[in-house]
This record gives C-alpha cells, sequence and structure tokens, in this order.
C-alpha cells in the first residue's frame, strides 16, 4: 500500500522526534552548525550598519535554505524515501534533547557546588554575562532558557514542520538560527539584525502561544495549576522584552510555582526585566521540574502535529 504525503509527513515527523529524543543532536557534521558557519561567511561581506543590509542578509541566506528543501518536499512525497527525508529533517531541526541535557549538566554542577564550571556550562544556554552568577541565579537561568527554548527548539520546528512539511521545518530553523546569532540589541547588531529579530518574533508567534496553552493544561503533572499558569500570563508576560519568550517563560513560572525574570546583564549592559509569576525564588532542585516540564510539553506537541498530519489524511479526497 502507498501512503499518502500526509501520513508520510506525520509519520516522518515522528519518527524524527523519536530519534532526537534517543540521540539527540549529532556530534559532528551538524548541518545547523554548517549553516551557522556559511551565516558567519556571508556576514563578512554583507555586513553594513543598516536595517536594509539585515534584511538582504535574511532573505538571502532564507532563500538559500528554502530551495532546497522544496526539493526535498517533493522528494518526501514518494514512499520510504520520503519517509527518511522527512525523518532527517525533523531530527536536524529538534533540539529537546540536548536542551535538557546541557541543562542537566548545570544542575549536576550546581549540586556539586562548583560554580565555575555551572558559570561556564550556563553560557551553552543563555546570551547574559555569567561570570558573577550566584547559584540562585544560575539556577534561575536554566529553568528560563528550558522554558524559552521548549518553545524555540521543540514547538516552533514542529509547528511549522505539521503545516508546511519539510519547508516549515528548515526555513524556520534558518530564521532562529539568524536570531540566536546576529538579533542581538548589541551596538553591532541593533540595526544588522532588526531583520533577524523580527522576522523570528513573527515566526514563533503562534508557536509560543500553543506551548504556553500546553504548558497550562500540563501544569498539574509538575505540581501546579493551570490557573496559576494562566495568570502569570495574562499578568506578567508583558514585562519581557521578547512577545513570545515572555509569553512561555511566564506560564512556566506559574506552572513550577516560581518567580523568574529580574535582573539580566549582557555584554556589561543591565536589564531590569520586572517578575514572572509570584511563586518563590528558582532552586536548583526545580531544574528537573522544569527539565519535566519541557519533556510533556515537546512529546504533547509532537502528537498534536502527527495528528495534524492524520486529519489532513482523512479530509483529503480518495483517489477516484
Amino acid at each position: 500500500m502507498t501512503l499518502s504525503s500526509s501520513a508520510l509527513q506525520a509519520a516522518g515527523i515522528g519518527l524524527g522526534y523519536l530519534a532526537d529524543a534517543v540521540i539527540g543532536d549529532p556530534q559532528r557534521w551538524h548541518p545547523v552548525a554548517g549553516f551557522g558557519r556559511l551565516a558567519a561567511a556571508l556576514e563578512k561581506r554583507s555586513y553594513a550598519d543598516r536595517r536594509c543590509a539585515g534584511l538582504v542578509h535574511v532573505a538571502v541566506l532564507t532563500g538559500t535554505a528554502i530551495g532546497p528543501a522544496l526539493l526535498l518536499k517533493r522528494r518526501a512525497r514518494q514512499g520510504v524515501a520520503g519517509l527518511i527525508v522527512t525523518s532527517a529533517a525533523t531530527w536536524t531541526v529538534l533540539g529537546g534533547r540536548s536542551l535538557r541535557r546541557e541543562a542537566q549538566a548545570v544542575q549536576r554542577q550546581l549540586a556539586a557546588g562548583d560554580l565555575v564550571a555551572a558559570r561556564a556550562q550556563v553560557r551553552h544556554l543563555v546570551g547574559r554575562d555569567t561570570l558573577d552568577l550566584t547559584r540562585e541565579e544560575l539556577a534561575r537561568a536554566t529553568v528560563e532558557s528550558v522554558a524559552e527554548n521548549t518553545s524555540d527548539a521543540v514547538v516552533g520546528p514542529l509547528f511549522w514542520g505539521a503545516l508546511t512539511g519539510i519547508p516549515g521545518l528548515l526555513g524556520y530553523r534558518v530564521i532562529n538560527t539568524l536570531d540566536s546569532m546576529i538579533g542581538h540589541r548589541s551596538p553591532r547588531y541593533l540595526r544588522f539584525g532588526w531583520a533577524a529579530a523580527r522576522v523570528d518574533d513573527a515566526a514563533n508567534w503562534l508557536p509560543a502561544r500553543l506551548a504556553a496553552l500546553l504548558t497550562i493544561t500540563l501544569a498539574p503533572l509538575v505540581g501546579g495549576t493551570p490557573a496559576a499558569a494562566w495568570r502569570a500570563w495574562r499578568r506578567d508576560a508583558r514585562q519581557h522584552p521578547s512577545p513570545n519568550a515572555g509569553v512561555v517563560e511566564a506560564c512556566f513560572a506559574g506552572a513550577l510555582g516560581l518567580r523568574l525574570g529580574g535582573t539580566n546583564t549582557y555584554s556589561g549592559r543591565t536589564e531590569e526585566r520586572g517578575f514572572l509569576g509570584d511563586g518563590r525564588p528558582v532552586e536548583v532542585a526545580d531544574i528537573t521540574r522544569a527539565r519535566r516540564l519541557c519533556h510533556l510539553v515537546s512529546t504533547a506537541s509532537v502528537a498534536l502535529a502527527m495528528t495534524y498530519g492524520l486529519v489532513r489524511l482523512r479530509r483529503s479526497p480518495s483517489p477516484s
């Protein structure tokens, strides 16, 4: 029996998610890392302290990824080869296992009292200055990163992959990678990175709110309540400078009964972000609960992505 493209897509997304959950990111020859090197090389030629230069930079790199993705999508309509291509693309763009593994490494170092190692390790997760962070600040930074990246590294790519297949998977990862590279408010990227940040905001608007709704729904499984998560979202999310990260971090804070946010320093520049949630300060043990919530939201996301593909299959007309 020949499977339809919708069934192949649903199965491929499921297998790709399973590969990420079991194996994680490849240690060598990671396509996303290769794209990052390409983007950095292009930046040496395309950089100018202007928004229009950044817009061209983003457009060229996104087009470079979307073109091959469309060809791969056509290939993905064909039997076992299509299943393999979709699975590989999904595995490539997801980062759930690596996120939880990095958070666990920070937790182990904090539990052992090794603040120097934890400050170095947490730089894999956050962009803030970490040299002077206390034990509690390191734990808070880790939980905040787990919350934000549950949306960016898992829910976002699955959302766009379910809607558009391989182009959505790869296109989203390109946009998110460019934002992480140049979408900063530093003097160098304030103008050049403007387009990358705005495109990433648009791409994440719906996935972040889906991640928030799933967090609210699953809050009881980590000892929280949906009401507390919902309240934190509606009351506190707008205090975060990101229109998307604030939504997810606020819901995590409410679901976990914690207080996130506060003062962060980036390249020597201090930001007062306000507080998310009205619970207690973060403790090292809370990283375990945040990782569990990340895993629950991720699992629910892939289930929704696969279900969407199967619903499309049932609604598609039968071949005459």
